[in-house]
């Protein structure tokens, strides 16, 4: 049994598949910084100074707080600022690896087809024979 686990371990698609997923969490981790770091805080200054990750929906008579963390703990609110910046975060995530898997395929693209090779002389022969069958 640990025999056949070693050989499931080590065939190329899990190890391809597990090097995937770790580099896709390095790749998740830099987009999450580039949109809560860069791109959300000039949307806020865009529309003036608004940061949407605390815009929520108080779901409770007992929610009074202004920020989202206060108003959790009050009560259900609907966090609706929190998924727009997720919403927003997964559209740049998608088109980075759209633009990283277009650029991969261009890569891999397979060289131009030249001129066919010549064909060899059973094939030239065999060739000649259907085309004597033909004409009868």
């Amino acid at each position: 049994m640990l025999e056949e686990f070693k050989k499931f371990a080590m065939r190329g698609n899990v190890v391809d598949l597990a090097v995937a997923v770790i580099i896709g969490a390095a790749f998740g981790a830099v987009v999450n910084s580039l949109v809560a770091d860069i791109i959300m805080p000039i949307i806020g200054s865009i529309t003036g100074g608004l940061d949407f990750s605390n815009y929520f929906i108080p779901l409770s008579s007992k929610v009074t707080a202004s920020a989202l963390a206060d108003a959790k703990k009050q009560g259900a609110v609907l966090a609706w600022g929190n998924f727009l910046t997720l919403a927003i975060n997964f559209v740049i995530v998608a088109f980075a690896l759209f633009l990283v898997v277009k650029g991969m395929n261009r890569l891999k693209a397979p060289a131009p087809a030249g001129a066919p090779a010549p064909a060899s002389p059973e094939v030239q022969l065999l060739t000649e024979i259907r085309d004597v069958l033909k004409t009868r």
